[in-house]
């Protein structure tokens, strides 16, 4: 199979498990209907992997079909770049003799026949063999930046889109970090892009942007190595996170396979943690997460946004509902980040609070926090359809680069159920036990 035939199955198969018809991908690809059939027939191929990429985003692709699309891309576009610039073979003309060249082996020059009375124009032999390794210049290219992608990977499970067909893979210029409950780092999210070579174009360093000297003659021309990666930023910033916050330090429910019979006495707040893994309990219909950050250099770091990542949907398990209280409440309602997880993009929105009748302003970003300046992010998650698997990326600033900060329950993703129609229990102190 041609590479271009591997990046239309590709685009096909991606086509075919979303369900999206050629109509539709077209009108969300800016492109016509016509066009976008003849991308997945293999008729043509994309001048551009930013059409590839866009494609792939709209058919929901993976991370990994992400990559193995662009690899395949890569690869063609290559190929048809090579075809492009390989001279097509002619038959040579009879050439008249002429004296032999020390150490030089002389071929005539491919074309018309010499007017009569005229000797040939004749090259060297090393002519020719420059000509086949300019040719394949543009395959040797589309290798390196697939072993690039191979080793970097796509950023956040998807990858850069290329600028145009004489280019390789895309490049970032930010750092990227994720972390647990204590702490993140950052990562680099992008590789140095490596052009493909043209037909007497003389190769380019990358690390230093300077034109190179030609090849001698005789010897191959040779696409340099990119430099590589500096080592990753550390994250500037240090979170705390508690994925246990109750409403109003009492009210709170969690779902739990077990009968009433064997669940022990609800804890207090601070031991929810080690209940609720004992009984491999999960949050039910709400979760209340609260962030806690602090920085970590002399300088000060800016909070820019907070995006909400729904991992895994779920059917809601058919377990029992454990209230945690009878009924409890206070005169504090704090201000949080909203988050609705049936929505299909759920978004963290703000919502202003209230303390005994005083309006506490709803929280906003950009936000400063440093060392002596923290910051604490209080996110209320609710659910009445799914069980939900989610986690939070805070995006941050600092003089020294930017980056994201993955905020989970140490390292896995939070979990939050609909409880809705479940069996509903509280415990009844005077007898010792869950009732309904």
């Amino acid at each position: 199979m041609s590479e271009a035939a591997d990046v239309a199955r590709l685009m096909r198969e991606l086509k075919d498990r979303g369900g999206l018809s050629y109509g539709v991908l077209a009108r969300r690809l800016h492109t016509s209907t016509s066009t976008l059939h003849r991308y997945c027939s293999g008729e043509a191929l994309p001048a551009q992997f930013a059409v590839v990429d866009r494609f792939a985003r709209a058919c929901g692709a993976s991370a990994a079909e992400a990559v193995d699309l662009h690899r395949a891309w890569l690869l063609a576009d290559a190929r048809r770049r090579a075809g492009a610039t390989a001279p097509t073979p002619e038959p040579a003309p009879e050439a008249v003799p002429v004296p032999a060249v020390a150490a030089e082996t002389t071929v005539p020059v491919v074309g018309p026949a010499p007017a009569a009375g005229t000797e040939p124009v004749v090259r060297p032999s090393w002519y020719r063999r420059r000509a086949a390794v300019v040719a394949a210049a543009g395959l040797a290219a589309g290798a390196v930046a697939v072993a690039l992608l191979a080793v970097t990977g796509p950023d956040r499970g998807t990858p850069q889109a290329g600028a145009g067909a004489g280019a390789g893979a895309g490049a970032g210029t930010g750092t990227r970090g994720s972390g647990g409950s204590a702490s993140a780092e950052a990562t680099p999210s992008g590789a140095p892009s490596v052009p493909g070579a043209a037909p007497g174009a003389t190769p380019t360093d990358p690390a230093a942007g300077t034109a190179q000297p030609p090849a001698p003659s005789g010897e191959p021309a040779t696409v340099p190595a990119p430099a590589s990666a500096p080592p990753p930023m550390p994250a500037p910033l240090k979170a705390a996170v508690r994925s246990h916050v109750w409403a109003a330090g009492c009210d709170h429910a969690y779902l739990a396979e077990r009968g009433p019979g064997s669940v022990p006495p609800p804890p207090v707040q601070a031991d929810a943690p080690a209940w609720a893994t004992a009984q491999r309990a999960v949050h039910a219909g709400s979760q209340i997460v609260e962030v806690t950050l602090h920085g970590t250099g002399g300088g000060a770091v800016v909070l820019e946004g907070l995006e909400v990542r729904v991992g895994a949907r779920r059917t809601p398990p058919a377990w029992n509902v454990y209230q945690m209280s009878q009924g409890c409440g206070g005169g504090l309602t704090p201000a949080v980040f909203a988050v609705n997880l049936d929505a299909p993009r759920p978004l963290a929105r703000p919502v202003a609070g209230n303390d005994a009748g005083n309006r506490l302003p709803a929280p906003a970003f950009p936000m400063r926090v440093s060392a002596d300046e923290p910051v604490v992010l209080r996110v209320e998650a609710v659910t009445t359809g799914c069980d939900c698997d989610w986690s939070l990326d805070l995006r941050w600033t600092s003089p020294g680069g930017s980056g994201t900060l993955r905020v989970d329950d140490g390292g896995r993703p939070l979990r939050t159920s609909a409880a809705t129609g479940r069996p509903v229990y509280g415990y009844a102190l005077e007898q010792g036990r869950w009732a309904r």
